[in-house]
């Protein structure tokens, strides 16, 4: 996986470098195969905007877009979208695999089994 991490008019220490990077490590905890993760942290005229660009084989991205006063909190809000985004597709696909298999229909024995053709 790919991981990117690029800042505009904003220092990027060492504490929020680590915090990013330990979320985009927990987005894997989903299964899902994430190939490139971009994040954004970019100061705006009235506080922090924080955009995570997630790229899943196989599926469209998922783009993160949090506006905040503070940057830990934008950091936070956008690590809380990202995980419910990546929750809800997980799920999706989970539940899509499961409810087609062949395995799991049961055939009542008292009627006998019809073919069409």
């Amino acid at each position: 996986m790919n991981t990117q991490i690029r800042t505009k008019d904003v220092a990027l220490t060492d504490h929020t470098k680590a915090h990013v990077d330990l979320a985009i490590q927990n987005f894997t905890k989903f299964g899902l195969e994430l190939t490139t993760v971009n994040t954004m942290i970019e100061k705006e005229k009235k506080g922090i905007k924080v955009e995570f660009d997630i790229h899943i084989a196989h599926h469209a991205p998922v783009i993160i877009t949090q506006h905040d006063e503070s940057l830990d909190a934008a950091i936070d809000l956008a690590i809380d979208r990202a995980n419910k985004a990546l929750r809800r597709l997980h799920d999706k696909a989970v539940t899509h695999r499961g409810s087609e298999s062949i395995k799991n229909l049961e055939i009542d024995s008292d009627e006998p089994l019809k073919v069409t053709v």
